[in-house]
C-alpha cells in the first residue's frame, strides 16, 4: 500500500521521511495540489454503492483504495499553478481532491478538519491551559482601552499576529515584537491584536510529537533573559524582535529531557485536537518553567533533526507506514523522557 504526501516540490522536511520509506521499499506518492489539474490528475467514480478513486502524477496512477496513510505536510493551494487559475477553480479542485481522499480508509497526519481548527491561536491557548500547560497572560482585542488596562497589569508585553503565520509564509509572517513603553494602543482598533506577557526566557524549546513519540530540543537564549528596558524607554534589542524563528543566529539546538507534566500536557493536547503530529514551541523562564507559546500542526522538524540527531523523520515514516522500519545502524538517541523530573513544572 502507498503513502501519499501532500506537499510542495521543495520540502527538505518531507524528504527526510521519504528517504526512510524508500529505503524500506514502501511506495510513496508525492504530489502538490497546486499542480492539479495538469501535472496532477484525479478521478473518482461512485457506482453500485462503491467508490473508486485514482490519482495520477507524472503518468504514475495510484488507487485511492490502496492508500495506507496521507501526510498533509505543506501542500500548495489547489489549482494555483493552473493556466486557468481562479478562485472558482481552486474551490472546485479542493472539493474534488480532499473530498475524495476523505472517502478512503487511510490514516491522516493530520486530518484537514483537525488541522484547520488547530491553526486558530486563541483556541490553542485555551486548549493548552485546559491540558495543564502554563500559558502566559494573553489578550486579544480591538478595544484600545482594554489593551491599555492590560498593559497596566502587565507592563512588559510582546505583540504577535493572531494568525500565527510562520516565516515561510511570506508577507503573512510577522515576528513577535516587544511593545515599547508609552504605547497608546489606539492602533488595535484597526484589527484584532494579540498582546502577551513577555516571558523572560533563558531558552527556547521545541517539542516535536509524532503519534505517541516525543522529541525535545533546547536552544539557549540568555540574551532575552538579561535584556531589559532602559531608563530612556528603549528596548535592549534595536528592533524589539524577540522571535527565535526570525533569528538566523539562533541555536545551537541540543536534545533535552521533557518534564513529565509537559509530556502529559502535549499528549493530552494532541488527543483533544485529534492531531497525529504537532510541533510545540515553549519559552523556558529563569525558574525553569516551560511556557506554552503555540503548536504548529505542520511545523518543520528538519532543523532539529540535523542539529540534534534525533530521528524525527524516521518516526514520521514509521507512523505513515504503520510499522517499524527496522534498524538504522545509527547509534540510539536517548529517550527525551528518560530521567525527566516528574515534579518539574
Amino acid at each position: 500500500m502507498t503513502v501519499l504526501i501532500l506537499t510542495s516540490e521543495q520540502d527538505v522536511t518531507a524528504d527526510m521521511a521519504v528517504v526512510e520509506l524508500n529505503a524500506k521499499g514502501i511506495p510513496v506518492l508525492r504530489l502538490d495540489p497546486a499542480e492539479l489539474p495538469g501535472g496532477v490528475d484525479v478521478s473518482g467514480e461512485y457506482a453500485h454503492g462503491v467508490f473508486h478513486g485514482h490519482l495520477s502524477v507524472g503518468g504514475r496512477v495510484v488507487s485511492m483504495g490502496g492508500l495506507r496513510s496521507i501526510w498533509v505536510r505543506r501542500p500548495g493551494t489547489p489549482a494555483a499553478r493552473s493556466p486557468a487559475a481562479s478562485a472558482w477553480l481552486t474551490e472546485e479542485t479542493s472539493q474534488a481532491l480532499y473530498g475524495m481522499l476523505r472517502c478512503t480508509d487511510a490514516r491522516w497526519m493530520n486530518h484537514p478538519d483537525a488541522a484547520r481548527q488547530a491553526r486558530h491561536k486563541p483556541w490553542q491557548l485555551w486548549l493548552a491551559r485546559e491540558c495543564g500547560l502554563p500559558v502566559p497572560a494573553t489578550l486579544i482585542t480591538t478595544f484600545p482601552r482594554v489593551a491599555r488596562a492590560f498593559a497596566e497589569r502587565y507592563p512588559d508585553l510582546v505583540v504577535k499576529p493572531v494568525s500565527g503565520a510562520h516565516p515561510g509564509e511570506g508577507a503573512l509572517a510577522v515576528p513577535t515584537t516587544r511593545v515599547r513603553p508609552g504605547e497608546d494602543y489606539q492602533d488595535v482598533a484597526h484589527g484584532p491584536t494579540l498582546l502577551q506577557r513577555r516571558v523572560r526566557r533563558i531558552a527556547d524549546i521545541r517539542v516535536t510529537c509524532v503519534g505517541d513519540r516525543v522529541f525535545a530540543a533546547r536552544s539557549q537564549s540568555d540574551a532575552d533573559a538579561a535584556g531589559d528596558i532602559d531608563a530612556t524607554g528603549a528596548a535592549d534589542a534595536a528592533d524589539g524582535i524577540v522571535d527565535v524563528r526570525f533569528d538566523p543566529g539562533a541555536g545551537p539546538w541540543r536534545p533535552v529531557s521533557v518534564p513529565r507534566r509537559v509530556a502529559d500536557g502535549v499528549h493530552a493536547y494532541l488527543g483533544r485536537a485529534r492531531l497525529a503530529y504537532g510541533a510545540f514551541d515553549f519559552a523556558e523562564d529563569t525558574d525553569g518553567i516551560w511556557w506554552f507559546l503555540e503548536c504548529n500542526q505542520s511545523g518543520q522538524f528538519g532543523f532539529v533533526e540535523i542539529e540534534t540527531g534525533q530521528p524525527i523523520g524516521r518516526a514520521v515514516a514509521e507512523w505513515l507506514a504503520g510499522e517499524p522500519l527496522g534498524p538504522t545502524g545509527a547509534p540510539p538517541v536517548p529517550d527525551p523522557l528518560q530521567d525527566a523530573d516528574p515534579t518539574c513544572p
